[in-house]
């Protein structure tokens, strides 16, 4: 029991049995999808209040474990989270940078906060959808010269694909759609057709957020200190970017589209 408590941690070799940054790693990705689809459902399910709570107390909880898994004394915790979370942790999630659960749970959160209950919803889908798919129609067309944006434009999109992006704004539509069709509205209803671009909308929005997120991702130089106090290794992540930049887009899609009222089924697509 001494010995796992112990500070003495081989991060090299935990490591090596991760996945890199630009790999396909689909179990991290399905449970991206999974873990997405399950938190804009809890939301539909429960008062925003009490979701942005217990959301919001997560965030900060998982902040505090980021924060602290490398400092002297509670390196331990780096063997719970390879133990638990080996399956879908990256090598550099185990070389001084914070794990996207953090950002993941936060940006929700953000979200949650900022926004009416449906965009909100939707904002988190484009997360839960959107994010897994680009990178997945990404990496397939990693060989199509035309569509690889390289050094980005100012470092927007940088190493991601114009594919990729279609890919992801494409996988968006259908889930966008069926929640829109079950939704209830007080004003109109809108027609299928208004339904069907504004669900494209969307998802373009997801997907656009996710292609401006650069790949390496910008984060705080190893270090770095303000006033005298090391600062974490902050980055610039997806998992907050895409919902909260999604969510804003859809608030404002359906305003443009004349949609008022929107109160999204409570079971989603059900």
């Amino acid at each position: 029991m001494d010995a796992f408590f112990d500070d003495d941690i081989d991060f090299k070799g935990m490591q090596k049995g991760l996945s890199p940054r630009n790999s396909m790693h689909m179990k991290r990705k399905l449970t991206h999808a999974i873990t997405g689809l399950s938190m804009a459902s809890l939301y539909q399910l429960m008062p925003k209040k009490i979701f942005c709570s217990i959301f919001g107390g997560c965030s900060i909880g998982l902040l505090a474990v980021e924060v602290l898994r490398y400092r002297k004394g509670f390196k331990w915790i780096n063997r719970v989270y390879f133990k638990v979370f080996g399956g879908v942790l990256r090598k550099h999630e185990m070389d001084g940078k914070f794990t996207g659960t953090f950002y993941y749970f936060a940006g929700v959160t953000a979200t949650a906060l900022l926004f009416p209950p449906p965009a909100a919803v939707l904002g988190i889908a484009q997360l839960a959808i959107a994010d897994p798919t680009a990178s997945f129609f990404g990496r397939k067309t990693k060989d199509v010269y035309w569509s690889r944006i390289e050094g980005g434009f100012g470092g927007i999109g940088r190493n991601k694909g114009v594919l990729g992006f279609l890919g992801g704004a494409a996988s968006c539509w259908p889930l966008n759609f069926a929640l829109l069709n079950k939704a209830t509205f007080v004003t109109q209803v809108p027609t299928v057709g208004t339904m069907a671009w504004v669900s494209a909308a969307i998802g373009m929005a997801g997907a656009l957020a996710d292609l401006a997120v650069p790949t390496p991702t910008l984060s705080i130089p190893k270090g770095t200190k303000w006033c005298g106090i090391k600062i974490p290794q902050f980055h610039v992540d997806d998992n907050f970017f895409v919902p909260v930049f999604s969510g804003y887009a859809a608030m404002k899609i359906l305003e443009g589209a004349g949609i008022e009222g929107l109160k999204l089924s409570r079971y989603m697509i059900f």
